[in-house]
């Protein structure tokens, strides 16, 4: 079994093991393609001291080779054991014996075997270090690098990182090859300060990394590769442990899928969770989740570089009339506004742009500038000088030399105004004229796509936004209301709260629910719907018929006594339709609501992040439409209202072609108050569903309720 930590490792206990002074190569060798060997040349620029070990060599590259770790001049602040598995405990003992802070094992086929022995044997490890404060990276790990100290420790032939520069990007990853492959940004002008690999994680992972960079001043960002996680709630930890630090930190989700998460477990061992639930969570914590792997570094660096936003238009300037339209598609798709210039700006941009050119947002320039350099300087500087805009956004489209010019002319100009600026390279000639100068400027963030550029200024605003909002609590609920609701679940005698059972409990909750009345007969649903008015709804009521749209067993808008009587005969005979033969306790009857948008507010308990929230738009179509949006429960109104803001049809709530806009203001509380039951009750209701929720204006009602206890 994982250790099932609670907590994080504070830096103070990572420093020996991440930032060490001294280090032991246990396994140096001179054997050409051993790892051991390899490390050693990794090590030649380490600016601490390195410490060969082997009992098999007195000297090595006329360095003193030392039995073992007991021998060494002073305890080692590191040690990375290049050794094979068989011999990788006795090492870990040794050093722990020693005092060594910490220790970086390579050798694989352990947990991610699934053999029961080669289990126990990780579980070995982990035991040494929960009993001795040894701090272990690994096993089947390649390695951490600290371009601070030019610490290169792995056996990877590693491309050599510049010492870090103040926007520098830290790198954490579960998966070796992905975070070295990461690094190798710095061939393109990237600035990096730290590789972070866990490879198993038996003791330091994922969450440990986050937490040390946190507070690490050479690092501006974080990018996080990340497959899952036993205990994933200590990562949201270090996730709010960033965010408190306004740390910016970016995360790249694999396993999304079914197929993906199996692959993580037999990769390394970790749990791969919902991606949906894991998206949510780390939104919540305030991280930034990216879609694409080969977005990750770009947006990590923007972050690295980017002051908060003054402003939330981006100014378009392009010599290229077909990629300014693409950056206008691509803000409009993430919700980045493109305001039209101020006059006076507008009236500067004429005097320098051909009439066959735009003087408006986004401002083509056209070719022209390649005459008249000095105009793209000056449409650009009275762009980002524009209050209505916080960044300005270029795409470059052909990589020659002129290209290599611009980053640093938007870099002055950014620094100038207090803003960002991003270049979009949009030529196949991804290492052309201009990248490493742009990944070099302190304000000018390139990027290889106009999707990622704009999703990272959509997530800029965001987090902007969320920092702006500060810390939201949700009103307690009374014990009164707890105790009443407890009970009634308890009384339900199924696992499967009936509709009617379900809205009884709600409504202890202030959900708006439909009345109803439940009738065991036609005459009786003909005398129930003449009391409620008619039209009205039929609806078998049976604790295992949970779907009923499906079963066929609800009639709507039923007019008359002939049309009640009618509809109680065919609901009913659907029922009895069904096999297994379901219970039926009869047919609630309830008043026709009108028309409205209908809308899902559901939970359900994670097994790893408990209560989660669910909105979208619903009713029958929520299987098909799936526009929802996600939250750990409970929220605040607020935070549900950013929730409703997050869904692709939040115009139908706004008002759409003479529709009436929906009070989304009482909507927000109305989540807000079922995300309240839901974490109340996080340890008896397994799932809970309102669809729909029918929304006119103020009239907000819930006509169809579920409940599922553990």
């Amino acid at each position: 079994m994982q250790n099932k930590r609670t907590g994080v490792y504070s830096r103070d206990q990572l420093t020996r093991l991440l930032h060490p002074q001294s280090i032991a190569v246990v396994g140096a060798s001179t054997r050409a393609g051993s790892f051991g060997k390899q490390v050693l040349a990794n090590m030649a620029h380490y600016t601490g001291r390195a410490y060969p070990v082997n009992a098999r060599y007195q000297t090595i590259n006329d360095q003193v080779c030392y039995g073992t770790i007991a021998e060494l001049p002073e305890v080692p602040d590191c040690a990375v054991i290049t050794a094979p598995r068989e011999a990788v405990e006795e090492i870990v003992l040794d050093c722990a014996k020693a005092g060594v802070g910490g220790a970086i094992i390579f050798a694989s086929g352990y947990s991610e075997t699934a053999k029961e022995d080669r289990i126990a044997q990780q579980e070995r490890l982990a035991a040494i270090a929960r009993e001795t404060g040894l701090r272990i990276v690994g096993p089947n790990c390649i390695g951490v690098v600290n371009a601070l100290l030019d610490s290169r420790v792995t056996f990877m032939d590693i491309t050599p990182i510049p010492k870090p520069v103040k926007n520098a990007v830290g790198i954490i990853s579960q998966s070796g090859a992905l975070g070295m492959a990461l690094a190798q940004g710095v061939v393109r002008g990237h600035s990096v300060s730290h590789v972070l690999t866990s490879g198993n994680s038996c003791d330091v992972d994922m969450a440990d990394y986050v937490n040390y960079l946190a507070t690490d001043p050479a690092c501006g960002s974080i990018a996080c590769v990340f497959e899952g996680m036993a205990t994933p709630e200590r990562l949201l930890l270090a996730a709010e442990n960033a965010w408190a630090a306004n740390k910016p930190l970016i995360i790249f989700k694999m396993a999304t899928g079914e197929q993906g998460a199996a692959a993580a477990m037999s990769h390394t061992g970790s749990l791969a969770g919902s991606h949906a639930s894991y998206r949510a969570m780390f939104q919540h914590a305030g991280a930034v989740v990216v879609d694409d792997f080969e977005s990750l570094m770009e947006t990590a660096s923007f972050f690295a570089k980017a002051p908060p936003p003054k402003a939330r238009g981006a100014a378009v300037v392009a010599a290229s009339g077909g990629a300014a339209i693409m950056a206008t598609d691509r803000a409009e798709q993430v919700g980045v506004p493109m305001p039209q210039p101020m006059p006076d700006v507008k009236a500067i941009l004429e005097t320098r742009i051909p009439e066959f050119g735009s003087s408006r947002n986004p401002c083509d320039v056209t070719a022209q500038v390649l005459g008249d350099p000095e105009s793209l300087q000056i449409c650009a500087g009275a762009l980002l000088g524009d209050p209505q805009y916080g960044v300005l956004v270029s795409p470059l489209t052909y990589g020659y030399a002129p290209s290599a010019k611009r980053p640093q002319v938007y870099d002055a100009l950014a620094k100038q105004h207090g803003k960002m600026a991003c270049v979009v390279w949009q030529t196949e000639w991804q290492d052309g004229p201009g990248v490493v100068e742009a990944n070099e400027c302190d304000r000018v963030a390139l990027f290889r796509s106009m999707p990622a550029c704009f999703s990272a200024l959509s997530a800029w605003h965001w987090r902007a936004d969320k920092r702006a909002a500060g810390t939201q609590t949700v009103a307690s609920s009374s014990p009164e209301v707890i105790a009443a609701t407890k009970a009634l679940i308890a009384a339900a005698g199924s696992k499967t709260l009936t509709e009617r059972q379900a809205k009884d409990v709600l409504a202890h909750y202030t959900i708006p629910v439909v009345g109803e009345r439940l009738a065991q007969s036609e005459d009786d649903a003909v005398n129930a719907a003449a009391a409620l008015g008619y039209p009205v709804v039929l609806k078998v009521e049976s604790p295992d018929l949970p779907h009923k749209t499906e079963a066929g067993v609800i009639r709507l808008n039923l007019r008359d006594a002939d049309e009640v009587r009618a509809g109680y005969l065919a609901v009913m005979a659907n029922a009895n339709k069904v096999e297994p033969a379901p219970r039926i306790n009869g047919v609630l009857v309830q008043p026709m609501v009108p028309q409205g948008i209908e809308m899902v507010v559901g939970a359900r308990n994670d097994p790893l992040f408990g209560p989660l929230i669910v909105v979208g738009l619903g009713g029958i179509l929520v299987e098909v439409l799936k526009d929802t949006a996600l939250s750990p429960a409970p929220v605040t109104p607020l935070q549900a209202e950013g929730l409703l803001r997050q869904l692709k049809g939040v115009k139908l709530l706004e008002g759409f072609r003479g529709m009436p806009a929906v009070d989304i203001g009482r909507l927000a509380q109305i989540i807000s108050d079922v995300s309240r039951f839901a974490a109340d009750h996080r340890d008896t209701v397994a799932e809970l569903d309102v669809n729909p929720l029918i929304c006119a204006g103020d009239r907000i009602t819930a006509v169809d309720a579920l409940i599922v206890t553990v």
